[in-house]
């Protein structure tokens, strides 16, 4: 039923209208409409519009009682965003589109106009709920853009036959700009919370594999979440060691936060079944699934993410909160992006943990510690079409620092890393077990070399440990294009041959975590320069660690980058894996039988 047949065929006696039939604008509407765009579109912050919506209605229907009622994402019912003269429990109640005056005109899309709410003989008052007893008359336009729904602006009275149908016009008119404004707005603010979210994800994922303490490490979890949404409890639950037991580390509930000695059966309820199902799982009324098990009496509404590293679960992030429904789509994307790196994060800090309740231990059974790091250094190469890759790292007798590293980008491109941390025994190993866990988190972006070793300094200067710093050599091959990206930051340069010519790749950088990125008081900062090669059949390029060209024979002698130079071209037509045995054969030749004082490492890259 059109809106102006709802109370009888009104016929206002003057003013500048849109008569309901004949549909007319006349000129002043057209001075009033400019007004409204000018003051709309000033602004795209939503509370800002919404207040200023309310000042322009206000201007043209003086009122006592407004509401302007928003759609929510899910399309089932509304919600006040912006009141005047509502209780606050009224404000707080959402009302389905299928009940109330508000809720007719968002299921038809029809503006309503009740002169007296308590006539009974206007079918019209059926659907009407009394918010508050000494209303008479109602006014209520839907918000439209492009078609669709966006809410309803509803204006009530204390007087019957307080609205005239020139009010209906005017509010249609100003609602169809206002509908408009609120879309933009909320597409505005969609894109900006979308732009925040990423850069609270990036900064999640620096900081929180800079955090070796795991009881440090859960609550900065969970005050980082909070930015990110708004939940009333959550819980932190690891797998134990047998994996029959969800164990909770960690638990914030209304605002205090706690660490309970609580354990599920790791098939108990909704963490038990995101544990075994291996996916989020999002509930918006755990009353009506046979899978809840209830701790928080007043839960409604759950979403579980399980954490995984290497193909396993190690645990799950548990959300709750008293409104049914209250977790959406969006919710869900961010937490499955953040659950890897709290994965990552977790099993550093607990790699950590582990390795510092047994320092002493380590101390005193160095081949134990010496096994324990080689199980951190990859176990094969990468393979490529258009080259071969070969390692070969043989250790000191004490705990080195030596480390490196193949990560594959994608099918085509692979990153190889050397480096090399100063100090010797376990802090050494220490250091390097944490410059790798960084260096494998942020490597799921697939920075180039430049960009991960300034990311690795940055990483390094926020936990900085006095007098230690990482060298490193960080190369991304490219196997359709057949380019090498180069960056180094201290370590020993790279030397390839090419037609039996030696060329060493010369690029300059702080080692890691001795000075910041950025320009300070101390200096110019760390700066890391990159430059690319387009590589030929043939070429072959070796990285060695110092303990390589500083090795030395009984005569103080060091080997140094001519002996190399001279090996690399002299077995360049090898394979890479020869070529590495044909160098580490020669060092210890020239050794001796020395004893080593150093780890020494050798990757080779040969152009097939």
């Amino acid at each position: 039923m059109p809106a102006h047949e709802l109370e009888g065929d009104y016929r206002p006696s003057s003013g500048n209208y849109l008569d309901p039939i004949n549909a007319r604008i006349e000129p002043n509407d057209y001075s009033f409409l400019l007004q409204l765009a000018e003051a709309l579109n000033t602004t795209l912050d939503l509370r800002t519009l919404l207040k200023r919506s309310a000042e322009l209605v206000r201007g043209v229907i003086p009122y006592r009682i407004f509401a302007i009622l928003l759609l929510d994402e899910r399309g089932q019912e509304l919600r006040m965003r912006f009141q005047i003269g509502h209780t606050p429990e009224i404000e707080r109640q959402p009302v389905p589109i299928d009940q109330g005056i508000v809720g007719q005109v968002a299921r038809t899309r029809q503006a309503i106009l009740l002169n007296d709410v308590t006539d009974a003989a206007n079918p019209v008052n059926a659907n009407y709920i009394s918010a508050n007893n000494l209303v008479r008359s109602e006014l209520a336009v839907p918000l439209i853009n492009k078609n669709k729904l966006i809410g309803v602006l509803d204006i009530e009275s204390e007087e019957a036959n307080y609205f005239r149908p020139e009010h209906l016009h005017l509010l249609t008119l100003t609602a169809s700009r206002i509908g408009q404004a609120i879309q933009n707005a909320r597409l505005y603010s969609r894109v900006t919370r979308q732009a925040q979210a990423l850069e609270v994800l990036n900064e999640i994922a620096v900081e929180l594999t800079s955090i070796l303490d795991l009881d440090q490490l859960f609550e900065r979890i969970g005050q980082l979440l909070r930015r990110l949404i708004d939940y009333q409890m959550f819980s932190i639950m690891l797998v134990n060691t047998k994996g029959d037991r969800l164990v909770t580390r960690y638990n914030w509930r209304f605002g205090q936060a706690s660490v309970p000695s609580r354990w599920l059966p790791i098939e108990t309820g909704l963490v038990g079944a995101a544990v075994r199902e291996w996916r989020l799982i999002n509930v918006p009324e755990v009353r009506n699934d046979p899978r809840y098990h209830e701790i928080n009496p007043e839960t409604h509404s759950e979403m579980v993410v399980p954490l995984f590293y290497k193909n396993r679960v190690v645990g799950v992030l548990d959300l709750e909160h008293i409104r049914p429904g209250y977790f959406h789509e969006r919710h869900e994307r961010t937490l499955t992006t953040l659950a890897a790196q709290i994965a990552i994060a977790i099993e550093n800090a607990r790699l950590y943990s582990q390795v510092l309740r047994h320092e002493q231990q380590l101390d005193r059974d160095l081949s134990m510690a010496r096994q324990v790091q080689l199980r951190l250094l990859p176990s094969t190469c990468p393979v490529h079409q258009n080259a071969e890759l070969a390692a070969r790292f043989l250790p000191a007798r004490s705990i080195g620092g030596d480390l490196y590293d193949f990560i594959e980008y994608d099918s085509n491109r692979s990153a190889i890393m050397l480096g090399d941390v100063s100090g010797k025994a376990a802090p050494a190993a220490l250091f390097a077990a944490l410059v790798s866990g960084i260096m494998r988190s942020a490597a799921l972006h697939h920075p180039n070399p430049a960009h991960m070793l300034t990311l690795l300094n940055d990483a390094l200067q926020e936990r900085k440990l006095e007098s230690q710093y990482v060298t490193m050599l960080y190369t991304v091959w490219n196997d359709e294009e057949r380019t090498l990206q180069v960056a180094n930051a201290g370590a020993v340069p790279p030397i390839f041959c090419r037609r039996g010519e030696v060329t060493t790749l010369s690029a300059e950088g702080f080692p890691l975590g001795m000075f910041p990125s950025a320009r300070s008081e101390y200096g110019p900062g760390a700066h890391y320069e990159e430059f690319s090669i387009v590589t030929q059949p043939g070429d072959a390029f070796v990285f060695v660690s110092d303990g390589i060209t500083d090795a030395e024979n009984k005569e103080g002698e060091m080997y140094g980058a001519d002996r190399l130079t001279t090996v690399l071209c002299g077995s360049r037509h090898m394979p890479a894996s020869q070529i590495a045995e044909s160098i580490f054969a020669d060092v210890a030749k020239f050794q001796a039988g020395k004893d080593r004082f150093d780890d020494e490492t050798i990757l080779v890259l040969r152009v097939r």
